[in-house]
């Protein structure tokens, strides 16, 4: 697949909807580190999104964007008027989770369980398309249980193409509902990365991202071969130094800092306005445990801020006293 067609895409390069992990204080990390990265919210599932605290189920920065919203549920009706909220709030994409396999997911008829029904997933589409004019997209695996990922993976293309889907995210693992914890779907199943080359060779003008396992940006040029966009999730998490090198290596543009400390640093607005408004420095802390991964003194900086930042009366301070930590090692390795 040519380059500049991938290039182009929206989805060159996106940040996974992760549970509990990518909330909105995630997010507005992540985009201090990458200015390109396609970011994605939590699963919201339509009861949430339709009776929940708006501010608290779907608010964002705008300096988020591009921000995506995923949306969990099997209610056609209920999606699409999930999905005009989720515009109105100023998403720039609204994608349903066909993936998640938990056993609350899958009790509501929603997530990987709806690799059995395509047809619904069509329908749930062609009402997204008709509700929004932002793009629509659908995130799946490759199939569940005994599922054959070959049929399974193609009803579920063919009936989403139908009903006008903008591009498909597949996780290139099977998930196993029965027998298989949430966690060790994202590992045990194996990866099959040819599969969804496949899918793209037989539907050429679907944008399709990969998903699954990828763990640097060597593999995702590797994957950009094939498809159009990369979706990283854990990898991006747990090491989000990664991002930093996302705008030079996938798009040819500079990083928006020089460093994670910079990034810290561009952030701390952000921490103190919204701890004025009552959030704990530890909503924001967690995200960025792992900012400084494998670099002298990063054990301590993660130590300090894990023990220190959950305290009552954590404040900026905290943060600098972790990062002292970073810089005193830096400055004894010199």
């Amino acid at each position: 697949m040519p380059e500049t067609r991938s290039l182009s895409s929206p989805w060159r390069f996106s940040v996974a909807p992760m549970i509990d992990w990518t909330d909105r204080r995630c997010r507005i990390f992540h985009r201090q580190l990458s200015r390109r990265a396609l970011l994605y919210t939590e699963m919201v599932t339509t009861g949430a999104a339709l009776h929940g605290d708006r501010r608290r189920v779907l608010g964002f920065d705008p300096a988020e964007q591009p921000v995506a919203v995923q949306l969990g549920g099997s209610d056609p009706v209920d999606l699409a008027e999930a999905a005009r909220i989720a515009e109105a709030e100023g998403y720039c994409e609204v994608n349903l989770n066909v993936g998640c396999p938990s056993d609350r997911v899958q009790s509501g008829r929603f997530g990987a369980c709806l690799m059995r029904e395509p047809e619904l997933v069509g329908d749930i589409v062609a009402a997204f398309k008709a509700a929004v004019r932002v793009p629509v997209t659908v995130k799946c695996r490759i199939g569940v249980d005994d599922q054959d990922p070959e049929e399974a993976l193609d009803r579920l293309a063919d009936a989403v193409v139908a009903a006008g889907v903008d591009a498909l995210v597949v996780h290139a693992r099977k998930a196993w509902l029965k027998g298989l914890s949430p966690k060790e779907n994202r590992d045990i199943p194996p990866l099959d990365y040819d599969r969804v080359y496949r899918l793209k060779r037989r539907l050429p003008d679907l944008p399709v991202v990969i998903n699954g396992g990828v763990g640097s940006l060597a593999e995702c040029r590797e994957h950009l071969r094939h498809v159009d966009g990369v979706m990283l999730g854990r990898a991006a998490y747990q090491e989000p130094e990664l991002l930093l090198a996302v705008d030079p290596a996938l798009f040819g543009e500079p990083a928006p800092v020089a460093d994670g400390f910079e990034a810290l640093a561009r952030l701390e607005p952000v921490i103190a306005r919204e701890m004025e408004a009552g959030a704990k420095l530890s909503s924001f802390t967690r995200h960025v445990l792992g900012l400084f991964h494998g670099q002298p003194g990063a054990r301590a900086f993660r130590r300090h801020l894990a023990t220190e930042a959950v305290k009552p009366g954590a404040d900026i301070g905290t943060l600098h006293a972790a990062l002292a930590h970073l810089r005193r090692t830096n400055s004894e390795a010199a």
